[in-house]
């Protein structure tokens, strides 16, 4: 039975205090006045050059002849642009008040996900009745167990940015808003926040029902006398499979794609999919070589290693293909209301959007290419952190654009924010680790799973 470390646990409970004290002061600095930000884009005009000094400068007047319908028009223009400086300062403001919520939610989000990955990953293995990964199925159980908190915190960001945070998430729960969007009102039917809320509860209901039957089957089969539970793992794994293909792609309109409501993609499902996959396999790479460097987990071997990492190293191509698929279909199709997503994001977000590539796909191919490599705990470990934040930027391209602008950065709110639920995760993921001895006892599957040889 493994223990809880209090060094660990300690550990934990450091970055969950450390992240909810950055939270804060972000979601405090986050509170500028309009003086304030005028003043910051003032300076940011400076840094930027003044360019054409006429365009500061008032209008000459050359004779005292100027007509007083000159005038008045003059006047008008200068009201016209003190209305467009006034929205635009108000613009940025909103931005700025936004990025605390985006970079909480992107870091809910991306934790989750993990959890949601690892438990679909479970469910493939158990469905396919997989001979190599038994020996792995308590550390996926243990990860899975973030799925609960994971998802409803995910719920209640969203939540809140609407009712605390004046919609700093979604646009589309603004009924001012949806009052002046054609657009938005012709999708009104599913976005809105009842239908919105209501479908979480299912999202979230099935998923960690079937979590929690698959795990009280788990357990049960070690001390079992024959292999009914084993069976009954196997059919609600195929069941949950069914579901889980449907839910995740709505959950990913709803939870990401909805933030930008104007646009849509019908690989997007998919391609959300790909990220949390990768990610949650990842993470099982990373847990089980902890565990082994802590003394547990003598069973798993080398050539177990072998086979998560090629998983890492499949799935990153699987990924970077549907990257490119959504990528160049709507790029080459040059429709508007599609190829706005893009522009956006190669305009004010170039360095993370085709970094995430390089980090996702270059380094995993090249660090895990190498069969012998992927034997090696330290370098996976080094390419599972890379790919670990490969999929977090991923995340961060996908919600930052259409909260915050170009008012981006990785700082406090965003570091503070991956601690908080860093810690969350570490907590409840090793906590459920104790509750369990680390191999399946009597699973049909385990002595083939032991001597398991590539």
């Amino acid at each position: 039975m493994y223990t809880f470390s209090n060094k660990l646990k300690t550990f934990s409970i450091i970055l969950m205090v450390l992240g909810a004290v950055g939270v804060g002061i972000g979601f405090m600095s986050s509170h500028k006045s309009f003086e304030d930000v005028e003043h910051l884009l003032e300076a940011e005009a400076h840094h930027g050059g003044h360019g054409d000094e006429a365009s500061h400068a008032a209008p000459a007047h050359d004779t005292h002849a100027e007509s007083h319908d000159a005038h008045g028009k003059g006047h008008d223009a200068e009201v016209h642009d003190g209305d467009a400086h006034k929205k635009h300062v108000e613009h940025v403001q909103h931005q700025i008040h936004n990025r605390p919520w985006a970079a909480l939610y992107v870091a809910a989000f991306f934790f989750m996900m993990i959890a949601l990955g690892t438990l679909a990953f479970y469910a493939i293995q158990i469905a396919s009745q997989a001979g190599w990964s038994p020996v792995l199925f308590r550390v996926m159980e243990g990860i899975t167990a973030y799925l609960l908190p994971g998802a409803v915190i995910v719920v209640i960001i969203a939540l809140a940015s609407h009712y605390l945070g004046h919609d700093s998430i979604f646009i589309w729960m603004n009924p001012e808003v949806v009052a002046e969007d054609a657009l938005i009102q012709g999708k009104s039917g599913w976005l809105n926040i009842g239908g919105f809320t209501l479908r979480a509860v299912i999202f979230i209901g099935g998923w960690v029902l079937y979590r929690h039957f698959a795990r009280k089957f788990s357990v049960a089969q070690d001390t079992a006398e024959d292999n009914s539970n084993y069976k009954k793992s196997f059919r609600i794994a195929a069941g949950f499979l069914v579901f889980f293909i449907y839910t995740e792609s709505m959950m990913s309109w709803d939870w990401i794609m909805s933030v930008d409501p104007h646009w849509f993609s019908t690989l997007f499902g998919w391609y959300v999919f790909a990220s949390m996959f990768v990610s949650g396999i990842t993470t099982i790479a990373l847990i089980t070589l902890y565990l082994k460097s802590k003394g547990h987990l003598e069973f798993v071997n080398e050539n177990h290693l072998h086979d998560v990492a090629k998983f890492m190293f499949a799935i990153s191509i699987f990924w970077t293909y549907l990257w490119f698929s959504q990528f160049m279909l709507i790029w080459y199709s040059n429709i508007p209301e599609e190829v706005t997503y893009f522009i956006a994001r190669f305009n004010d977000y170039q360095l993370p959007f085709l970094g995430m590539v390089v980090l996702n796909f270059v380094f995993p191919i090249l660090m895990l290419m190498s069969a012998d490599y992927k034997r090696v705990p330290w370098f996976v470990v080094m390419t599972g952190l890379v790919i670990l934040f490969g999929h977090y930027i991923d995340v961060f391209n996908m919600i930052m654009p259409a909260t915050v602008g170009d008012r981006w950065s990785l700082g406090l709110p965003e570091i503070s924010s991956i601690l908080l639920f860093a810690g969350l995760f570490i907590f409840v993921v090793f906590t459920a680790l104790t509750k369990a001895p680390l191999l399946v006892k009597r699973y049909p599957l385990r002595k083939e799973s032991e001597d398991f040889h590539y």
